[in-house]
């Protein structure tokens, strides 16, 4: 089996769109991470939910867990703030690496040992056509461990 006959559809948001609209996004299609792609179509970063949320998230509940703790989820109010008026591109963390992605023709133990070694729930799959790259779909972790255990 190739990477061609896992992928699938799986939504992408643009380095320009709203930030709020993603993360609605994100939640909406119980997604387990973003897929962002350039101006181009190109995929620009694969950003786990995780991380997304450890971006809105005070800083002082992420440095310290025993204060975290006692914090009323009151201080959760001001999320839609943090992200009012930013791009996605503003949102994501700071450093950013180059999105695991590979060919139709990948194979699955391929994609599976990309994934473990990137730490991604998601791999884009993208074909070449002459000189533009264009996104064929992704193959998700929920749909490679179908795959390799088999489904229910």
């Amino acid at each position: 089996m190739s990477a061609r006959e896992l992928a699938q559809p799986y939504p992408s948001v643009s380095t320009d769109d709203d930030a709020t609209d993603a993360a609605r996004l994100l939640a909406a299609h119980k997604l387990p991470a973003l897929l962002v792609v350039d101006r181009d179509g190109q995929p620009y970063a694969i950003v786990p939910g995780s991380q997304l949320i450890g971006q809105l998230v005070p800083e002082y509940a992420l440095e310290d867990p025993t204060l975290a703790a006692v914090i009323d989820d009151q201080d959760l109010d001001e999320v839609p703030e943090k992200l009012a008026g930013l791009t996605v591109a503003e949102w994501l963390p700071g450093r950013r690496f180059r999105p695991p992605t590979v060919g139709p023709g990948t194979s699955v133990v391929h994609i599976a040992a990309l994934m473990a070694r990137t730490h991604t729930p998601l791999v884009a799959v993208v074909e070449h056509d002459g000189e533009r790259t264009r996104l064929a779909g992704a193959v998700t972790a929920a749909r490679l461990m179908e795959r390799l255990v088999g489904g229910s």
